[in-house]
Parts: C-alpha cells; sequence; structure tokens
C-alpha cells in the first residue's frame, strides 16, 4: 500500500511542476500509459492472495482516478494560460483608424442606382422590384413581343429549363430576364392606376464586348394615369437628365424609334462634344443615344389588367451601367465587373458620399481618386 501512496506523491509533484501540455502529457504516460507506474502495480495483483488483491485494486484505482483527475485540472490551467499569452500577442487596438488604402469604396454602379433612386423619389416615384428568373409571359407575351421576335432567340437569351424531367422546351421554359420590364406588369396586376414606379434591376443578354456584359443593370420607369401625356413624357425626362447629369443648359432631343411595347416610341439623346479623347457632356454638336421611351402600348395595359379606353401612360428604360460610363468617363464596361482593386480606389465613391438632391447627387465629383 505504501508503494502507491509514493508513486501518487510523486505523481502529483511532477504534475504541479508541468509547465506545458507537451511535459504534462509524458507524466501522464510515465504514469497510466501501458507501461506506466500504476498501470505496472496492476499487473502484480494477480500474484497476490485474494484479501489483499482485493484491497489493493480498489487503492489502485481510486490513486488512478485522483491522479486523472488531477491531470485534467492541470492541463486546463495550462490551456488558459497559453490562451491568455496568445490573446496578448494578438491584440487589435480597435481605436486605430483605418489606413486610407484599406478603406472601401462605393462601386459606380451603386452609385448611380442611388443617383437615379433619389432624383425619381423627388418625382413621388416609389421603387419596385420583380425576380431576376421570370416566365415569358411578363417577360415577352404581356409586353406585345411575338413568339417570332428576334429578342426572343436562343442566342440572345438565357433559358432556363424549368421541367427537369422531360425534354428541353423553349416555349415553356423560364427566362433570365432581359430586361425589369416584367417588373412593370406585375405592378399593374396588383396594384390600380394611378401608377408612378421605376424599376432597377440586375438584367441579363448573351452578350459581351467593351460596351455590353451577360449581366448588367438596367432601370425602368412606368406611369398610369387618366390624362397621362406625351408632353408629361418629355417633361419627366428633361428634369430628370438634367439632374442626373448635372448640366443646367443640356440639349435633349427626342428621335422616332420603334418598341412593340410602346406606341409611339422614341429615342432620347443628349447633347455633346466628342474627340479623340474626351467626351464632355452638354456642349459641341455632337448627340450621344441615353434610353428608350414612349407611351405604353394598349396591349400592354390589356395584358397587365387595365383597361386601355380610361388609362394611359408612358414608360422609358436605361441602362444604369451605361449612364455610369458616360456621367464618370468609364471607357469599358467589362471593367466594372474584373474586381480590380486598382480601378474601384480610381472610380469608386467614399462611403459615407451619400446622393440626395438637397446636398447632390455625386457631392461635386466625389469621386475617390
Amino acid at each position: 500500500m505504501s508503494d502507491i501512496e509514493n508513486i501518487k506523491q510523486e505523481i502529483e509533484q511532477k504534475i504541479a511542476g508541468a509547465e506545458d501540455i507537451k511535459t504534462l502529457e509524458d507524466i501522464r504516460v510515465a504514469a497510466l500509459g501501458k507501461k506506466g507506474q500504476v498501470t505496472e502495480v496492476l499487473k502484480t495483483l494477480g500474484s497476490l492472495p485474494m484479501e489483499e488483491r482485493i484491497a489493493l485494486g480498489k487503492k489502485v484505482n481510486t490513486v488512478k482516478a485522483e491522479l486523472e483527475q488531477c491531470l485534467a485540472a492541470k492541463k486546463a490551467d495550462l490551456e488558459k494560460k497559453l490562451l491568455d499569452e496568445k490573446l496578448k500577442q494578438e491584440v487589435v487596438d480597435v481605436t486605430l483608424p483605418c489606413r486610407p488604402e484599406t478603406q472601401g469604396r462605393i462601386h459606380p454602379v451603386s452609385k448611380v442606382y442611388e443617383e437615379i433612386v433619389a432624383i425619381f423619389a423627388q418625382m413621388g416615384f416609389d421603387v419596385a422590384e420583380g425576380p431576376d428568373i421570370e416566365d415569358q409571359f411578363h417577360n415577352f407575351n404581356a409586353l406585345n413581343m411575338p413568339p417570332n421576335h428576334p429578342a426572343r432567340q436562343m442566342q440572345d437569351t438565357f433559358y432556363i429549363n424549368n421541367q427537369p424531367d422531360k425534354e428541353f422546351d423553349m416555349d415553356a421554359a423560364y427566362v433570365v430576364r432581359t430586361h425589369t420590364s416584367g417588373v412593370q406588369i406585375r405592378t399593374m396586376e396588383k396594384k390600380r392606376p394611378p401608377i408612378r414606379i421605376i424599376a432597377p434591376g440586375r438584367t441579363y443578354r448573351s452578350d459581351y464586348d467593351a460596351t455590353h456584359t451577360p449581366m448588367f443593370h438596367q432601370f425602368e420607369g412606368l406611369v398610369i394615369d387618366k390624362h397621362t401625356t406625351l408632353a408629361d413624357l418629355k417633361g419627366c425626362l428633361y428634369d430628370f437628365m438634367k439632374a442626373f447629369f448635372e448640366v443646367d443648359e443640356l440639349p435633349i432631343r427626342f428621335r422616332p424609334s420603334y418598341f412593340p411595347f410602346t406606341e409611339p416610341s422614341a429615342e432620347v439623346d443628349i447633347g455633346c462634344l466628342k474627340t479623340k479623347t474626351d467626351l464632355i457632356i452638354g456642349a459641341g454638336t455632337d448627340w450621344l443615344e441615353v434610353l428608350g421611351c414612349g407611351m405604353v402600348h394598349p396591349n400592354v395595359l390589356r395584358a397587365g389588367g387595365i383597361d386601355p379606353d380610361e388609362y394611359q401612360g408612358f414608360a422609358f428604360g436605361a441602362g444604369i451601367d451605361r449612364l455610369a460610363m458616360l456621367k464618370y468617363g468609364i471607357p469599358d464596361l467589362r471593367t466594372f465587373f474584373e474586381s480590380d482593386i486598382r480601378w474601384i480606389k480610381h472610380y469608386g465613391f467614399l462611403p459615407l458620399d451619400f446622393s440626395s438632391m438637397t446636398s447632390g447627387l455625386s457631392n461635386n465629383g466625389g469621386l475617390a481618386r
């Protein structure tokens, strides 16, 4: 009995003096491992008389349990000390200011999105949203686009098979929306006139070059009332263009055009000066197309559940990415999506440069260059 007590005291002293986890583990193996001191005592039980064997067995098991508790307590203490030392070494002073080079920037598309919303909110427009995955009724049929319309061809539109257990049927397939016009139809279906909304969001088409990408951003506007006229459309877009480009004397012209969902239809140009290196908005004798518009076609009103004999309206749409390129002098649309930190440092905006009609849209050209 005295031997096991001596072994216990010896091991407890070693445990108390352990200074790291590895040393403690070596002590555990030396004491309780397959060839440990306590294990060797257990191996002698078979040679003892029955009474001594029972008494010594109980004592050894008690010592083993006490040593395991002692080891666990010491291990927890060492791990706590190790964690405290690590935290001291890795401490971060959160009161220090960020380094200028690590500050985030607002993407030009996000900035222009804010500017557009700010302008039309001042005019009383609501912001409407819809799904990116659209059925063909809302994306094409309700917009007066027949099955043979060029925009519905597979080389221009991304189709999604919504019946994976069946052979692909182009007529029944869903599409990744090619414009946000479907939001206009959904708004007409659930809201009665008067309607005054803009519908910004992502759109998708099979195209990729310096001025086109497979995914881009677009906004569209819709106004429906009993006495809405083409003059209202022109006045609305005049005010928007002048506010957005922040040019008081901005030449604007309307050219007749064709869109299946509006009649009459027009494209809007703004005056500019084009040189080999610069594009100056509002000066010169050149013209630049910026958006399309028109009076909502009666068939589109009917598709949205609105009586064209009682109501009429106008709609317009433009690319947010293209407007950002024009306003802030960005030459290539593809760089919008390349995640180059040098590009965002040059063209991006400071996070607190909010856009509003009172403090200014672009904060006097607040590019973080």
